[in-house]
């Protein structure tokens, strides 16, 4: 993984917080829908490769998982199909919460 594409979940807060960034969570349907960050747009690893489009590309776009490990694959492969602005959030949710911020939990989207 690109050491300069990576970002504590306290900067990546602010950057979405200030309408500057764009927020991806690359785990299953099953893991957002039992805790996950309000707004951020749901694009299993799996799916990435699909769903490309969907990815922007005029903006940073941080990418979290569990603990950072799916996040890094993903941003390598958003990196290698020319979506340099892509960012690992690291520890993932799990920073995320230990920093205190906010999450939601045990919304289901279905």
């Amino acid at each position: 993984m690109t050491n300069n594409a990576e970002a504590t979940a306290a900067d990546t807060h602010a950057a979405v917080d200030a309408g500057q960034a764009t927020l991806i969570d690359v785990r299953e349907a099953w893991e957002y829908d039992e805790e996950h960050i309000d707004g951020a747009l749901l694009i299993p690893l799996a799916e990435l490769p699909d769903r490309l489009a969907e990815v922007p590309t005029d903006r940073d776009v941080y990418l979290h998982c569990r603990t950072g490990g799916r996040s890094a694959r993903a941003v390598d492969y958003l990196h290698a199909h020319g979506i340099p602005r892509a960012i690992n959030v690291l520890g993932g949710i799990e920073a995320w919460t230990e920093a205190g911020l906010p999450v939601s939990r045990g919304v289901s989207l279905t």
